[in-house]
C-alpha cells in the first residue's frame, strides 16, 4: 500500500471553516462495521456541498467558455460621440468574455449550427458595462415576447427529449422576419472553426451621449484579427463526437501558449434625426444598417490575455446584463432589447441568487452605493450606521437626477411610435430583402452552393409537411433561384 502523505509535509486538511478536520479517508462509524455517525460533521459537509456542486445552468447559452482581457482605445475621436469613460483616448478597460452556443445544453457539442454567443463585460470606472450580443448583427426576431417561443421551438420536444428540425422550420416558417437571420445561420459563419476566428456584434442599436448632450445611434462591431475561418458541416459532425469541446480547448489552449486573440472593435455612428427617415428601421434587430450608409469607426483593439483560473467561479457563475449601460450609453426603441433589460437580471436573479454582482467576477471595480440589502449569500454590507432606505436624512446616497435621469431611455420623437400597435415599416423594410441580398451580392458562388446544401441537409433531417412547403416559400422568397435549389435538393433526397 502507498504511505498515505502526512501533515508534517503538507498543510492540514481543514472544514470550510478553517477548522483542522481528523481525517481525509474515514468516516465516524459505530464500531468498525456498524453504521455511519451523524455528528460526523466534516462528512456531512462534504457531501451536502458536493451536492449543490452546481447551479442551474443557463436557459439558453448554457454551453460555454471564456476569458479575461483589455479594450485599448485607439481613436481619441470617438470621444467626440460618448462621454463614456471606456470610450476615451488611450483608455484601458480590463474585461470579461464569454462565448457559447445558443440551443445546446451544458453537455452538447460546441460544433452544432448555431449562432454563438459573444458576451463582454467591461469593469469600468463608472460600474460595469456588459455588451451582450452574438456573432451575428441581427437576431431571428424583432419582439421579446416571441422569445420564449422561439427557444422552445429550438430546444427539445417535450415528449421524447429529443430535438426537432421539423418544430425549427415551423416556427422559422410562421415568422418570415427570421429569414436573414436564417440564412447567416445556414450559411458559412453558422460554425466557426473557432471563436477565436469569428466577428462579434453588438446586434442592437444602443445611443451614445456626448459631453455636450448630443446622442447618436450606434451599431457595436467586434472584427477579428485572426480571420473569419469555418467549419464545414462535414468538419464540424466529425468534431461534435471526437472533441465535443473543440472551442473551449481552443481558446484555452491559444491563450496558455501565448496567441492572445484579438479584436478590432469599430462602430457605425448614425446621427440622432436620421432614424425617422432611414430606408430602414434602425431599431429592428432583423436588420443591419448598409456599411455604405454609415461606415464602421474604429474605436479600439480589444484583446483575450488571461485564462480564468476557476472554470466555475468566473466562467458559470458569470453573469452579463443588458441592462448594465454606464454614463454616455443608453437604450434605443428596440423592442428586443427593452425586453431583455429586464429578462437578463431576472435570470441571474433565479440561477444564482438575489446576490449575484456581490460574487468577484460579477463585482464592479468602483465604489457601489445602493440600497439593496440582505437576501442568500450576501457577502458585503453598509455600515451598521447607514441609512437603508431614500430618501432619507442622515447622509444616504441620492440619485442625481440632472446629470444621470434622461440617459437610459430617451429617444424625443419615436416614443409614439413604439407601442403595442406594431412594427414601423420604414422606406424598403421587407422581411426578405436583406437575406436576399446577403446570398446574391455577399456570398460567392461557392458559398452559395454551400448554404443550399447546408438547409437541404437540415430540413431532410425530419421536416414535413405542411411545414416542408413554408420552407420552400421561404427561401423563394429570399432568393428565386436558392429557393429552386433548395426545393430540388430536398425532393431529390425525398425520392420524389
Amino acid at each position: 500500500m502507498a504511505e498515505q502523505p502526512s501533515a508534517a509535509n503538507n498543510k492540514a486538511t481543514t472544514n470550510d471553516f478553517g477548522i483542522p478536520i481528523a481525517s481525509d479517508n474515514e468516516s465516524l462509524s459505530a464500531g468498525v462495521q456498524g453504521p455511519l455517525l451523524l455528528h460526523d460533521h466534516y462528512l456531512l459537509e462534504k457531501l451536502a456541498h458536493f451536492n449543490r456542486e452546481r447551479v442551474p445552468e443557463r436557459v439558453v447559452h448554457a454551453k460555454g467558455g471564456g476569458a479575461f482581457g483589455e479594450l485599448v482605445v485607439t481613436n481619441p475621436d470617438i470621444a467626440n460621440y460618448t462621454k463614456a469613460a471606456l470610450f476615451q483616448p488611450g483608455k484601458r478597460t480590463e474585461s470579461l468574455a464569454r462565448f457559447s452556443t445558443v440551443a445546446g445544453e451544458q453537455g452538447s457539442p460546441d460544433t452544432w449550427r448555431d449562432p454563438r454567443g459573444f458576451a463582454v463585460k467591461f469593469y469600468t470606472e463608472e460600474g460595469n458595462y456588459d455588451l451582450v450580443g452574438n456573432n451575428t448583427p441581427i437576431f431571428f426576431i424583432r419582439d421579446t415576447i416571441k422569445f420564449p417561443d422561439f427557444i422552445h421551438s429550438q430546444k427539445r420536444l417535450p415528449g421524447s427529449g429529443l430535438r426537432d428540425h421539423n418544430m425549427q422550420w415551423d416556427f422559422w416558417t410562421l415568422r418570415p422576419e427570421t429569414a436573414h437571420q436564417v440564412a447567416w445561420l445556414m450559411g458559412d459563419r453558422g460554425i466557426p472553426k473557432t471563436w477565436r476566428h469569428m466577428d462579434g456584434f453588438g446586434s442592437h442599436t444602443f445611443q451614445w451621449i456626448n459631453k455636450a448632450g448630443e446622442r447618436f445611434w450606434v451599431k457595436y462591431h467586434f472584427k477579428t484579427n485572426q480571420g473569419i475561418e469555418f467549419l464545414t458541416q462535414a468538419e464540424a459532425d466529425h468534431l461534435a463526437g471526437a472533441a465535443p469541446d473543440f472551442h473551449r480547448a481552443d481558446l484555452y489552449a491559444a491563450i496558455e501558449r501565448g496567441e492572445y486573440p484579438s479584436w478590432t472593435l469599430k462602430v457605425q455612428i448614425m446621427p440622432y434625426d436620421d432614424a425617422e427617415s432611414y430606408r430602414f428601421n434602425p431599431f429592428d434587430l432583423t436588420k443591419t444598417w448598409s456599411q455604405k450608409d454609415y461606415p464602421l469607426v474604429e474605436v479600439g483593439t480589444w484583446t483575450l490575455n488571461r485564462n480564468p483560473d476557476n472554470f466555475f467561479a468566473q466562467i458559470e457563475q458569470a453573469s452579463f446584463d443588458v441592462s448594465n449601460v454606464v454614463p454616455g450609453i443608453g437604450f434605443s426603441p428596440d423592442k428586443m432589447l427593452l425586453g431583455r433589460v429586464f429578462a437578463y437580471a431576472d435570470a441571474h436573479r433565479y440561477r444564482i441568487g438575489a446576490n449575484y454582482a456581490q460574487l468577484p467576477v460579477n463585482a464592479p471595480k468602483c465604489p457601489v452605493h445602493s440600497y439593496s440589502q440582505d437576501g442568500a449569500a450576501t457577502y458585503t454590507f453598509k455600515d451598521p450606521q447607514a441609512a437603508v432606505y431614500a430618501p432619507n436624512s442622515f447622509g444616504g446616497p441620492h440619485a442625481d437626477t440632472e446629470k444621470y435621469g434622461q440617459e437610459g431611455g430617451t429617444w424625443e420623437g419615436f416614443e409614439d411610435r413604439f407601442v403595442r400597435a406594431g412594427y414601423v415599416q420604414h422606406a424598403e423594410d421587407d422581411d426578405f430583402g436583406q437575406a436576399g441580398t446577403l446570398v446574391r451580392e455577399v456570398l460567392d458562388d461557392a458559398a452559395r452552393e454551400r448554404l443550399a446544401s447546408n438547409i437541404v441537409g437540415h430540413v431532410l433531417d425530419g421536416v414535413k409537411e405542411p411545414v416542408l412547403s413554408r420552407v420552400f416559400e421561404y427561401w423563394r422568397n429570399v432568393d428565386p433561384d436558392l429557393g429552386k435549389k433548395v426545393e430540388e435538393g430536398v425532393r431529390a433526397g425525398l425520392g420524389a
